[in-house]
Order: structure tokens, then C-alpha cells, then sequence
């Protein structure tokens, strides 16, 4: 009786430890529906691709290529797994689709990304600046990132 139930506790213990070491491997490799995301928040179109090629190593955390109404929004992975846009530098979020649906609360009903190129800077619809500061393509003073 003894080594039957000390079989079924080493079993488990194995089993929770097996479970344990693999978490990170599954993880990491997600499913195709996590690899991209698209949807209309607050009346703009939010486009998301995973993009692996040419990562190497450990390196599975994969570029995004984000766009909202067809601009491109630049994201980029912090130390600790979350993400930021450039359009605000100071906030964190857990995944590539939230930070692009904080981009669009900050750029607001009228504002734009900046065009494909990188020529000019957040604009309304109407063509004029936004007057908001610190918007993505916004880069002619101050400290480049």
C-alpha cells in the first residue's frame, strides 16, 4: 500500500514538473489565430500580422506590423514582454492589439498616423496639424528613439 500511493505522489510530482518545464515551449509557439488580429475599434480599422521571419534563437517574442486605417503604427517589445507605440512612449501594454486600441483613444476621433513614408505629421481629416505633441513622425527636435 505504501509504495503504491509513494508511486502515485512521484507521479504527479513528475507530471507537474514535466507540465512546468514545457509551459514556456507552448507558449512560445501560440496558435495562428494569436498570429494576427483585425478589427474596427472606435470606428478605425485595426490590422495586426505576427512577422517571424529571419528570428533566430531564443528570440520568439516576432515583430508586429500594425496598421491603423492603413498607416503603419510602429510598436516595440519592452524588457519585460509588453508593448508601446510611438505614440505614447510612457505606457505599457500586454499585447500588440491593446496598445494599437490605446493608440487610437490618444489620436481621437480626427487624427491620423503618419503617412507610409514617414512624411509628415499627425494630422485631423480636415489636413491640418492636430496640435498634439509627441505624435508618431513627429521627429524634428528632441530626442529620437
Amino acid at each position: 500500500m505504501q509504495s503504491t500511493r509513494r508511486r502515485l505522489v512521484l507521479r504527479g510530482l513528475f507530471a507537474s514538473a514535466a507540465g512546468v518545464a514545457l509551459a514556456p515551449v507552448l507558449a512560445a509557439l501560440g496558435s495562428p489565430e494569436e498570429a494576427r488580429f483585425a478589427e474596427t475599434y472606435r470606428g478605425r480599422r485595426i490590422v495586426g500580422v505576427r512577422d517571424d521571419a529571419g528570428q533566430q534563437g531564443d528570440d520568439v517574442s516576432g515583430a508586429w506590423h500594425v496598421t491603423v486605417d492603413g498607416r503603419p503604427l510602429h510598436l516595440m517589445r519592452r524588457v519585460d514582454g509588453s508593448w508601446m507605440t510611438m505614440i505614447d512612449h510612457y505606457q505599457s501594454y500586454p499585447t500588440p492589439l491593446a496598445a494599437a486600441r490605446a493608440a487610437v483613444d490618444e489620436l481621437g476621433p480626427t487624427a491620423r498616423l503618419a503617412a507610409a513614408d514617414g512624411s509628415g505629421s499627425r494630422m485631423d481629416d480636415s489636413g491640418t496639424p492636430s496640435g498634439g505633441q509627441g505624435a508618431q513622425g513627429d521627429h524634428h527636435h528632441g530626442v529620437h528613439a
